[in-house]
């Protein structure tokens, strides 16, 4: 898309694929503690950023509105994820490193929308 800013996709790009990774240890970890529920968060957010950052490194694809639905879609599966890994964050260092890479993901993607305004799709 043309008026993207190429580093601001870099970055937003990297926190998908440190939380993908993050959620991906952490429900791993879960499982193996009998948290389910922190577990499927986990997995279903490592799903979404992976498919977030999938659709990010097709350019010449983009649909300007479907990509807007999906970043917002992504925001809101981080945030999920991160609320639910906070109440466990005391006792568990893992869920701790996961609500902080969701976070971080959302705060790169919130950046990223709001830079898209004056984007416009390639031809």
């Amino acid at each position: 898309m043309q008026g993207m800013d190429a580093a601001m996709m870099q970055e937003c790009m990297e926190a998908l694929s440190a939380c993908m990774q993050a959620c991906l240890m952490c429900a791993d970890a879960d499982a193996g503690e009998g948290m389910g529920r922190c577990a499927g968060m986990c997995a279903n957010c490592a799903d979404v950023c992976d498919t977030m950052m999938r659709m990010m490194l097709r350019m010449r694809g983009m649909d300007l509105q479907v990509m807007t639905s999906m970043m917002q879609t992504t925001v809101l599966m981080c945030r999920a994820c991160s609320a639910e890994c906070m109440q466990h964050a005391d006792m568990s260092e893992h869920c701790r490193m996961c609500a902080m890479a969701c976070d971080q993901c959302v705060a790169a993607m919130e950046k990223m929308m709001s830079s898209m305004s004056g984007a416009m799709p390639m031809a």
